[in-house]
C-alpha cells in the first residue's frame, strides 16, 4: 500500500482503489465520537431522572430542552414539533463542529462540502414534509402561480440549500482567516492576549451564533412545505 502526502494522506491499495483523509474528516470522525458519547451519558443519566429534579444536571437538561422546544414550536407550531429532535441533534452537531476550533482542529464547517450537504439535507428534508402532509398537492405547488414559473419554483428551492451552506462556510471560514492573519500578526509568547480573545469570539460566539441561525432558518424552509391545517 503507498502512501501520498499533498496536505491529506491518500492511501493507495491499487491505482484505482484508495481512500483519502484530510482534517476535515479526521474532525469528523473525532466530532461523531463526542456526539455519541454524549448521547450515551445523557441516556443513562435520564434514567436516573426523578419527577421533582435533584440534581443540576436535571435541572440543566431539562432547561436546555425546554428553551429548544419553545423555540422550535415557536416556528413549527406544536403539530410539528416532534421534528424538534433532528433540529436539536444538528444544531449540536453544528456548535461542537465550530467550537472544535479551540483545539487546534479544523472545524468541518469551514468546509464547503460539509456545509452544503446539510443545506441540501434540508432541501431534501423540505421535499419529504411537503410529500408526507401534502401528497401529491406538494408537487402542485410548483406550478404556481402559473405553469412557466415551474422551472424557477425548482431552482428556488434548491438554491436554497447552496445559500445555507455558503452562510455557514463563509462565517466559519472568515473567522479562520482573520485568526491566522492575526496570529501572524503577533509573536508566539503574546498569542494568549489579544488572539486568544479574539479566537474566543470566532469560536464560541459567531460558532453558536452560526449554527442557531442555520437551524432556525431550515425551520422556516420547512414550514413552507408543512400545511398549518390538513
Amino acid at each position: 500500500m503507498n502512501i501520498e502526502n499533498q496536505g491529506y494522506a491518500r492511501f493507495y491499495f491499487t491505482d484505482e482503489i484508495f481512500i483519502t483523509l484530510n482534517d476535515t474528516l479526521i474532525s469528523l470522525w473525532i466530532i461523531g465520537a463526542v456526539l455519541v458519547t454524549l448521547a450515551v451519558v445523557a441516556r443513562i443519566k435520564i434514567k436516573n431522572f426523578k419527577p421533582v429534579p435533584e440534581t443540576k444536571f436535571q435541572n440543566a437538561f431539562e432547561a436546555i430542552v425546554e428553551v429548544f422546544h419553545n423555540h422550535v414550536t415557536g416556528i413549527m407550531t406544536e403539530k410539528y414539533s416532534y421534528y424538534g429532535s433532528w433540529f436539536f441533534g444538528l444544531f449540536l452537531f453544528f456548535l461542537v463542529s465550530n467550537f472544535i476550533g479551540l483545539t487546534g482542529l479544523r472545524p468541518p464547517t469551514a468546509d464547503l462540502a460539509v456545509t452544503y450537504a446539510m443545506g441540501f439535507t434540508t432541501v431534501v428534508f423540505m421535499q419529504v414534509i411537503g410529500i408526507k402532509h401534502q401528497k401529491w398537492r406538494h408537487f402542485t405547488d410548483f406550478f404556481k402561480p402559473f405553469p412557466l414559473f415551474m422551472p424557477l419554483n425548482i431552482i428556488s428551492d434548491f438554491s436554497r440549500s447552496i445559500s445555507l451552506g455558503i452562510r455557514l462556510f463563509g462565517n466559519v471560514m472568515g473567522g479562520l482567516v482573520i485568526m491566522g492573519l492575526v496570529y501572524y500578526m503577533f509573536p508566539w509568547f503574546l498569542t494568549l492576549g489579544p488572539p486568544a480573545v479574539l479566537s474566543l469570539y470566532f469560536d464560541i460566539f459567531v460558532g453558536a451564533l452560526q449554527a442557531f441561525i442555520f437551524v432556525t432558518l431550515s425551520m422556516y424552509f420547512m414550514m413552507m412545505k408543512a400545511p398549518m391545517e390538513e
